[in-house]
């Protein structure tokens, strides 16, 4: 590892909440210097995470929050018959174990998909400055009803729409989700599989490359291996105009 990336991912680590260009997204957004301040001091920053590697496992005490920096996350459970179901993935600005505040035990699992750069809150510290606090328990409550608000959407999506619509929709989801962070609404990586992709919209893993074939065939994206420009983002919006937004 050269000196210059050491520097890199040691000035990534050590950044604060307020110097951080994430803050408009994650739980800083609205709050007051000194409050920022004081969330920083409870917040822990450690080394990257490795794809593959567990945030967090379902059934694991819920003693944290984790807000990503940089890289990806897959959010999973595992069903009776021992079959993974791919509940969400989590980019950076947004914050992944609100499954077990409710039971104190976290409901589902989170994996690193790509080198992830985490920002661990302590629960109980958080629990602390949301009662002193109230522009975080403001945007506590805010994180807690976009959860919410995706979760219903995700239900139309699976509930009502054809699997050309499914895909776009998801498209659509993470050009949204990029653009809000200061990057290309239009050309993007895609940190998850097709068989991840497939998994969250109930579809087949050869429906999903079919989909991504026939996509490219009518100019909607061009596509190489994970990465994806949207050159007919219009259109596809058109596919799914009226669906439920573009979060999924």
């Amino acid at each position: 590892m050269s000196a210059k990336s050491e520097t890199l991912k040691i000035a990534d680590i050590q950044a604060s909440c307020g110097s951080c260009s994430l803050s408009e997204l994650c739980l800083p957004h609205g709050m007051a210097v000194a409050d920022i301040d004081a969330l920083d001091q409870i917040i822990k920053r450690v080394q990257p995470y490795q794809p593959r590697q567990h945030i967090f496992r379902a059934g694991d005490p819920c003693n944290a929050l984790f807000a990503v920096r940089s890289g990806a996350l897959k959010s999973y459970c595992t069903t009776e018959d021992g079959d993974e179901q791919v509940l969400g993935f989590t980019l950076p600005g947004e914050l992944v174990g609100l499954d077990g505040l409710h039971s104190g035990i976290y409901a589902s699992s989170s994996i690193v998909l790509e080198t992830a750069s985490i920002c661990e809150l302590p629960y109980d510290r958080l629990e602390e400055l949301c009662h002193s606090i109230s522009g975080l328990n403001r945007q506590m409550m805010r994180v807690v009803s976009k959860e919410i608000t995706t979760d219903q959407r995700m239900l139309l999506l699976l509930g009502k729409r054809t699997a050309e619509e499914r895909l776009a929709a998801f498209l659509l989801s993470l050009s949204s989700r990029y653009q809000s962070r200061g990057l290309s609404a239009t050309a993007f990586n895609l940190p998850m599989s097709r068989q991840d992709i497939g998994n969250y919209l109930g579809l087949a893993i050869e429906t999903v490359s079919r989909l991504f074939a026939h996509f490219q065939k009518d100019g909607l994206v061009t596509v190489n291996r994970r990465q994806i420009e949207l050159v007919g983002i219009g259109r596809l919006r058109a596919m799914v105009e009226g669906c439920m937004g573009h979060e999924i």
